[in-house]
């Protein structure tokens, strides 16, 4: 009996400290989820990334470093750090092997804890470390973790799995979509965004209603006081005013806009979705996406094509590839110019096909030939396996296994295959 008493409380205790640690990262991502979502639109770290790293750091808030200097993401000082200062023992050592206190920033606020791990990562000095890692996508959470891990942001040796697992957990993936303004609770961001009886919020930063029941366009018009004309110009294409909406239809309030502010610069169309529907998503006018990706006016989108939301109009010869078009014979992409943080420097031309040795009677012990086919290329200054695999179409995965790669780092003069 004493036993099973025993065994009752221990359970007990574990699940009342695991739910106590649910409530605490909860509380604390709604505490900083804006921050991060406008910290991700202004320097390119996803949400996600940082409110994880902030909670893992930070212990949602509560470790001595948060609560005492206001530094959420256990920064160091180093040379250049001129700000306040707070020590306490992490991981320095004396010259005798003795654990000392290390040197850690102190912040007024933890908003500028956060300004200022964007500005750590993004710090042109550190290029050639975390410079890497924006070029990728903002939804690409996974790589961003693994690539902080092999970057050496922190010791741990399952940093990456720690900052996926939170991120998956507490989905936060979801705010790497979304621009200053677009939250997925729903609730107004100000409050004059208020219309009686209607579900009001804001995508893209353009007033929208979210349809809830069985409102109709014409119910829509007179509450917000705004004519069935500009609704239709507003939203292009519109329902018939005097039927019941579904729940959720979106109907904009205001001239959506050209581009998405924030969040991916990517679109991937699923089967059976269309431009309109891509459009009112994202609050970008048709006629905009249909520019900047070249797609003629009489064209419907796709499924698997690329849509870009933002920057310039992608270049004439890069229009996506549509289904019922057949596949192109060349299998080297162009090299395209580079909108990220680093930039491409020094690129060499793309090198043909390595020849193979062939035997002949005065060489009666030939070189192994290489694999038919194959195409190698010379590792110069400021290249990544990152950029060498956008130029000849492969992903950073099979670059790697092509060359037996265990990690990111290359150097210079180094030769690759890479096909």
């Amino acid at each position: 009996m004493y036993k099973k008493s025993l065994v009752f409380t221990l359970v007990f205790l574990a699940a009342a400290a695991v739910f106590a640690q649910n409530s605490d990262f909860q509380a604390y991502i709604e505490s900083y989820k804006k921050i991060a979502v406008r910290e991700m639109n202004r320097a390119g770290i996803p949400a996600s990334i940082k409110l994880a790293q902030a909670l893992l750091e930070s212990n949602a808030g509560k470790s001595e470093l948060a609560r005492k200097a206001n530094n959420h993401f256990g920064i160091k000082c180093h040379s250049d750090w001129t700000g306040k200062t707070y020590e306490q023992e992490d991981d320095d050592y004396d010259e005798f092997g003795n654990l000392k206190k290390s040197c850690f920033r102190k912040y007024k606020d933890a908003e500028d804890s956060y300004i200022a791990h964007s500005e750590f990562l993004r710090d042109p000095r550190k290029a050639n470390r975390y410079g890497f890692l924006f070029r990728l996508e903002t939804t690409d959470y996974k790589r961003w973790a693994k690539g902080l891990k092999s970057s050496g942001y922190a010791t741990a040796g399952n940093y990456d799995n720690l900052l996926i697992k939170i991120i998956e957990t507490y989905k936060l993936y979801e705010f790497d979509r979304f621009s200053n303004n677009d939250f997925p609770d729903g609730r107004p961001t100000k409050d004059k965004d208020f219309i009686a009886g209607l579900d009001l919020r804001r995508v893209n930063d353009v007033k929208v209603i979210f349809a809830k029941n069985n409102v109709t366009v014409t119910d829509i018009s007179e509450k917000a006081n705004i004519s069935i004309k500009r609704l239709e110009r507003y939203n292009e294409i519109l329902p018939v005013v005097t039927t019941p909406l579904p729940d959720d239809t979106r109907i904009y309030i205001q001239p959506k806009r050209c581009r998405v502010r924030g969040g991916s610069k990517w679109h991937y169309v699923k089967k059976g979705e269309t431009l309109f529907e891509i459009s009112q998503f994202y609050g970008v006018k048709m006629k905009r996406l249909l520019k900047r990706n070249r797609i003629p006016d009489d064209v419907e989108v796709q499924a698997t094509q690329r849509l870009k939301l933002r920057g310039f109009k992608i270049r004439k010869g890069d229009r996506p590839r549509l289904e019922t078009e057949p596949k192109p014979t060349e299998s080297v992409p162009p090299l395209l110019p580079d909108d990220g943080f680093m930039q491409d420097d020094d690129v060499a031309p793309l090198p043909t096909d390595t020849p193979t040795t062939t035997p002949t009677t005065d060489n009666p012990n030939p070189q192994p030939t290489q694999p038919t086919g194959a195409v190698y290329y010379t590792v110069v200054k400021g290249d990544t396996l990152y950029n060498i695999s956008r130029r000849y179409g492969l992903t950073v995965d099979a670059l790697m296994q092509l060359n037996n790669l265990s990690g990111n780092n290359i150097s210079i003069g180094q030769t690759l295959r890479v096909k």
